[in-house]
């Protein structure tokens, strides 16, 4: 059955939006609402980590072509040092393609962080694009490095206040806020549904603050932030020269093609788009002066994609034209 909420609009606002099926399938009275809570998932790397990185820039305090070393103690001396934000961006790093966090590092924060910046190279930077989490979460690092000021504050202060985002926060969320969240997996050792709570574990296990994934948000604040990238206010967030400097190819000839994060849509190659694992999904189109959003909890019920890859194409569809 359908679960989602879901809009599209362009620069000035939405030109519509609509809701479908119950939130908690088990609650016949949690209705999916615009104000339905979702945990992002993937799209915490757009949300929070793309828009600081962006925002840092601009400030020019990051260079995105510089090798992290010369600016950045932690990883000099180490095989992350050679690697740069570009590459970061474009999952062209070389970087481990999984996780794994517990397994090679343990579960203490300040040992899986020294881990991950320490780590060998999968690969030598530039030679493939393979998407990683990884990526999202050594950036995270490199945002809190250069400000030294947490993730979650970043995202708030510079990016979601000023656009008005009022609703997006990383989790665990308060208990005020759980009953209008949409539940994802169902966890075995809770022995209960995943609700308001991350659900990657490579999240939780950090505290629900990492580049990875954390962020939980609802519809009318995703349409803030997607508006915002069609017609950038002067000063709010992060400004028209890095959206530009995004959504593009970055990748030359390797494939599959990658703009900074965003990459083209299968059918439409001015569409960008990006995912999150729990059934979350942003596009824009400068070009089409468009912006979409669509949020499932499609991981309450399976892992299978197909399914939901197939109304995620069709959507796009009929939101772009």
């Amino acid at each position: 059955m359908a679960r989602h909420v879901w809009a599209f609009g362009d620069a000035e606002g939405m030109l519509d939006r609509g809701a479908c099926g119950l939130a908690d399938p088990t609650d016949p009275g949690s209705a999916m609402r615009p104000d339905t809570l979702f945990d992002l998932a993937g799209l915490t790397k757009i949300v929070a980590v793309w828009a600081v990185i962006g925002h840092l820039w601009e400030e020019r305090r990051l260079a995105l072509d510089d090798p992290l070393a010369g600016f950045w103690p932690e990883v000099a001396g180490h095989p992350l040092g050679q690697v740069t934000a570009r590459h970061l961006l474009t999952h062209t790093a070389g970087v481990p393609l999984r996780a794994n966090l517990q397994a090679l590092y343990g579960t203490d924060p300040r040992a899986v962080r020294d881990g991950v910046l320490r780590e060998a190279l999968h690969r030598p930077p530039g030679e493939a694009v393979e998407y990683t989490d990884r990526a999202a979460l050594i950036l995270g690092f490199l945002a809190e490095y250069l400000t030294a000021v947490p993730l979650d504050r970043l995202a708030t202060e510079r990016i979601w206040r000023p656009l008005g985002m009022t609703g997006t926060r990383f989790g665990p969320l308060p208990a005020s806020e759980r009953a209008r969240c949409a539940p994802t997996e169902f966890d075995p050792g809770l022995g209960t549904h995943l609700r308001g709570v991350v659900h990657d574990f490579s999240a939780r296990l950090l505290g629900g603050v990492c580049g990875v994934s954390g962020v939980f948000s609802h519809l009318d604040d995703l349409a803030r932030f997607q508006r915002h990238l069609l017609g950038p206010s002067s000063g709010v967030g992060h400004g028209d020269a890095w959206i530009t400097e995004s959504l593009q190819i970055h990748t030359g000839d390797l494939t599959p093609r990658r703009g900074l994060f965003w990459y083209p849509s299968r059918d439409s190659g001015d569409v960008f788009v990006h995912y999150g694992f729990t059934g979350t999904g942003l596009w824009v189109s400068p070009k089409r002066a468009r912006w979409a959003v669509l949020l499932t909890n499609k991981l309450y019920h399976s892992r299978d994609r197909q399914p939901l890859m197939t109304i995620r194409h069709a959507f796009r569809a009929l939101a772009f034209g």
